[in-house]
C-alpha cells in the first residue's frame, strides 16, 4: 500500500471490505433488468463507490467537487447514504477491530479516555457552542483507546457537553466487548466522573497517579485525534447530519485499525 495514494483502495483492502457491503436495492437485483444502450450512464461498481468515499473522507472536499473519474458525485453520496443506514460502516469498524485483536491484541489492560472539540459551521443537530472558540457552533468526539491508541469506543456530541456527561455513554459503546476482567482506566481532571463509574462497576480501576498509567497511557489518547484529523474531512464537520459525521468516524476508525495490525 505504500505506493498507492491515501484514498486509493488497494486490492487487500477491497477484499477485507467488499464481504460486509449490504445488497443493492432490488431493482438492480432483478435479472431482467438491463440497461439499454443510450438509456443513462452505467451502475458505480461498488469499489467505485466506496473509493469515492474515502476520497471525500482523506482529501475533506466536499461531496460535489468529487473528481469526475469517480462518476456521478450525487450518486456516491446516495450509495453513502444507503451504506449509512444499514450500520456498513460501523460493521468496518467492528471487522477492523476484531482482525487487529486477532492479530496483535487490544491492549485493554490500559486504557485512555479524552475529549476533543472541532468546529461545527454548517451542523443543524447534536451541536451546541464551543466556549474554546468564541461561542461558535462546535462538536466533541469522546474518544476511548487502547494501550497502543486503537479506538474501540467512539462518540459525538454538541461541543457544550461535559466529558463527564460523556464519560458513561464513551464507555458503553464499544464495539468489541470481549475484554479482560483487569483494566485500567486513565483520564484527565476533566473526567474526575470516572471514578463514579468505577464504583458502579467492579471490572473498571482508574489508576490516574500510578507511574505505569501516567507515563503509558495519557499520551496515547493525545496523540488518536491527530490520525483522526489526518482524515480532512473530520477536523471540521461540514455534515449537516450528525449522523453521516459518525459513518465518517467509523470509517476512519476502521481504516487505522487495519493500518495497525
Amino acid at each position: 500500500m505504500s505506493n498507492t495514494s491515501s484514498w486509493e483502495v488497494s486490492d487487500e483492502l477491497w477484499r477485507k471490505v467488499e464481504p460486509l457491503l449490504p445488497d443493492r436495492p432490488a431493482r438492480f437485483a432483478r435479472k431482467r433488468y438491463r440497461r439499454k444502450p443510450g438509456a443513462g450512464r452505467k451502475p458505480l461498481s461498488n469499489r467505485q463507490i466506496f473509493t469515492g468515499v474515502v476520497y471525500v473522507l482523506r482529501t475533506g472536499c466536499q461531496w460535489k467537487a468529487l473528481p469526475k473519474s469517480f462518476g456521478s458525485a450525487s450518486s456516491i453520496h446516495q450509495h453513502f447514504q444507503r451504506w449509512r443506514q444499514a450500520d456498513f460502516f460501523l460493521a468496518l469498524w467492528r471487522a477492523g477491530l476484531a482482525e487487529y485483536d486477532e492479530l496483535e491484541g487490544i491492549a485493554w489492560t490500559w486504557q485512555s479516555v479524552d475529549g476533543t472539540q472541532g468546529k461545527a459551521p454548517l451542523a443543524r443537530d447534536a451541536v451546541g457552542n464551543n466556549l474554546t472558540d468564541r461561542g461558535k457552533k462546535g462538536t466533541k468526539r469522546s474518544l476511548l483507546v487502547d494501550g497502543a491508541g486503537v479506538p474501540p469506543s467512539l462518540i459525538a456530541s454538541g461541543a457544550n457537553r461535559h466529558d463527564v456527561k460523556l464519560l458513561e455513554a464513551t464507555l458503553g459503546a464499544i464495539v468489541k466487548v470481549t475484554r479482560r476482567r483487569r483494566q485500567h482506566l486513565c483520564a484527565d481532571k476533566g473526567d474526575a466522573g470516572a471514578r463514579l463509574y468505577a464504583a458502579r462497576a467492579a471490572a473498571w480501576r482508574r489508576d490516574s497517579g500510578a507511574a505505569q498509567g501516567a507515563a503509558g497511557c495519557r499520551w496515547v489518547v493525545e496523540r488518536t485525534p491527530s490520525w483522526f484529523n489526518r482524515f480532512r474531512k473530520l477536523r471540521v464537520r461540514y455534515e449537516k447530519s450528525m449522523v453521516n459525521f459518525v459513518a465518517l468516524l467509523q470509517c476512519a476508525a476502521a481504516l487505522i485499525c487495519w493500518r495497525m495490525c
